[in-house]
């Protein structure tokens, strides 16, 4: 058995495979401000739920912002290659991968065998990352999980027309105060952040089939915004949180001593 460790800044994400790459166990804990806890915590739920002990992994692979503090792990690699790999895994066929993360955003472009080929980051400003709709989510009073659902029940959208995450929430304030729905305004957050990725992807190039990965993948809003802006269909994995850890799993499987 093999596990991969992706310990993003917002949640660490944990994969245990076999030696055929079938995934066995995953789950997904918050990372907080004690990363080394919550990769106990995570592997610990692994380990309890599949009856076995951490000596029963052959090896561990870490990536991602804090995988330097995964114990045990043979090599660390960066979350650009593990993202690769992973979604490889998933669909063979793309050729890109869109990945919005709490923190960062990426646009990665991946050869027939799974490696990271060229790659575009968005780690010095929120804007068009899960902290930014974290903050939008804020200052209109709702929870983040809800974002997507309620703006696909806009019939316009409100231009949020900043990428400055500050700015931006400046511009939703004022929206709010001219008696704007809720729903428009949301709809013009995902516009926003559609604009941002498509800025990127336009920037290095894309390659179609193209999925979309990370915890804002689980947003319908984005998705559907994003889509729209690019006018291709968007893959996203059954699971879009853990794809890193995923393709680290397979570096410890494939590791070479």
């Amino acid at each position: 058995m093999y596990l991969g460790v992706d310990v993003g800044s917002v949640s660490t994400d944990v994969v245990l495979i076999d030696e055929n790459s079938t995934i066995m166990k995953y789950t997904i804990v918050k990372s907080g401000f004690d990363h080394k806890a919550a990769i106990e915590s995570a592997i610990n739920k692994i380990c309890n739920s599949c009856s076995i002990d951490i000596a029963d992994i052959k090896r561990i692979v870490g990536t991602g912002y804090g995988r330097r503090n995964v114990p045990g792990t043979c090599k660390t690699i960066t979350e650009i290659s593990c993202h690769a790999m992973g979604i490889h895994s998933v669909f063979p066929d793309v050729r890109t991968v869109i990945d919005i993360g709490g923190q960062d955003s990426k646009i990665i472009r991946v050869t027939h065998e799974g490696f990271a080929e060229n790659f575009l980051m968005n780690d010095k400003c929120a804007a068009g990352t899960g902290r930014f709709l974290e903050v939008m989510a804020h200052t209109i009073g709702i929870d983040v999980n809800d974002l997507g659902e309620i703006s696909l029940k806009a019939k316009k959208v409100q231009s949020i027309s900043s990428i400055c995450t500050v700015f931006a929430e400046s511009e939703v304030i004022s929206r709010i105060a001219e008696g704007c729905k809720k729903e428009e305004i949301v709809a013009g957050i995902h516009k926003a952040i559609a604009e941002r990725i498509t800025g990127m992807a336009y920037a290095i190039g894309i390659k179609e089939p193209i999925a979309l990965t990370g915890g804002v993948a689980k947003n319908k809003g984005v998705v559907n915004a994003i889509t729209k802006y690019l006018g291709v269909k968007i893959l996203i994995p059954e699971e879009p949180q853990i794809i890193g850890a995923i393709g680290a799993a397979i570096y410890a499987k494939d590791f070479q001593n």
